[in-house]
């Protein structure tokens, strides 16, 4: 009859299989938090020299200098971020709006083809006076359904993220949303500075799991916020605000995720000031 090893067993490698996996993030910056440079390897250079690993650029750039400085630099491009979500929103009521939403978010996926990475951020438009709840919900669902044959055929995934638009505002939620779709390539891109307003980030992603495709490293302050108003408090260094980064990180180890944390913060206006971003993320990262 086979022995059974009880707790405390000496068994070599019994300690190494109870361990969890050992933490292996990518430390990258968005495009719009690099505060200098001209030119598109002007700004890969920049974080280079900064220590990133690598660099989340926008949507409809020049695909054959975004390759040209990635390859330069050896920095890969970590992520790409829609760059006309925002101007085309697929909930608008204007059916030729959609259509432009849709035509950017096809773009933005074959720009993330051509860098090699594998997501898209994208804005799942926006609730307004005159977009409510549902329909903002239903046209996602119309539009997107337009697109998803093209994230699959190009394996890069469509990766919503939580942003100020009045859309998706709880985890499970936005965790329903996400599995409707019933695709692998549809996501969701985490911001942690941005739930803060309304909710805490380790919560969140322990619900949206597996759903994460990247994270956004970003502060928010809800003591400046009660003061100077909502949007102020996002004028804070990283680990100076009111995120608590070792709950986030054990969140991100607790559902395994192993991929890309993303500065989107002020403060890359300088090179030192790029260098501090970059040590401030090291230490989120180690806390």
């Amino acid at each position: 009859m086979a022995s059974v090893v009880m707790a405390g067993s000496t068994l070599p490698g019994f300690a190494e299989i109870l361990k969890p996996a050992a933490r292996n993030l990518k430390r990258g910056i968005m495009w719009g938090s690099i505060g200098m440079g001209k030119t598109i390897l002007d700004k890969f250079k920049l974080a280079k020299d900064a220590g990133f690993d690598g660099v989340e650029v926008m949507s409809h750039l020049d695909r054959s200098e975004v390759l040209k400085a990635s390859e330069i630099t050896g920095l890969p491009v970590a992520s790409v971020c829609g760059e006309l979500h925002w101007k085309y929103p697929i909930s608008d009521p204007d059916p030729a709006v959609r259509e432009q939403g849709v035509t950017a978010l096809k773009l933005s996926l074959q720009d993330a083809s051509a860098y090699g990475t594998d997501t898209v951020l994208f804005v799942p438009g926006r609730v307004s006076e005159t977009v409510t709840y549902d329909e903002c919900w239903n046209r996602n669902f119309e539009e997107l359904k337009k697109v998803i044959p093209l994230a699959e055929k190009l394996q890069v995934k469509i990766a919503f993220e939580n942003v100020w638009n009045s859309f998706l505002l709880s985890p499970i939620e936005a965790a329903t949303f996400v599995d409707m779709f019933k695709s692998p390539y549809v996501a969701f891109y985490f911001d942690c500075g941005n739930i803060l307003a309304y909710g805490w980030p380790e919560q969140w992603i322990n619900i949206l799991n597996k759903r994460i495709a990247r994270v956004h490293i970003k502060e928010y302050s809800l003591k400046i916020a009660d003061k100077e108003g909502k949007r102020a408090g996002f004028g804070v260094k990283l680990q100076e605000g009111d995120v608590n980064w070792a709950a986030v990180m054990k969140s991100l180890d607790d559902i395994g995720y192993q991929g890309w944390t993303t500065i989107e913060q002020p403060g890359g206006d300088t090179p030192e000031g790029l260098a501090d971003l970059n040590s401030r993320l090291k230490n989120i990262i180690s806390s």
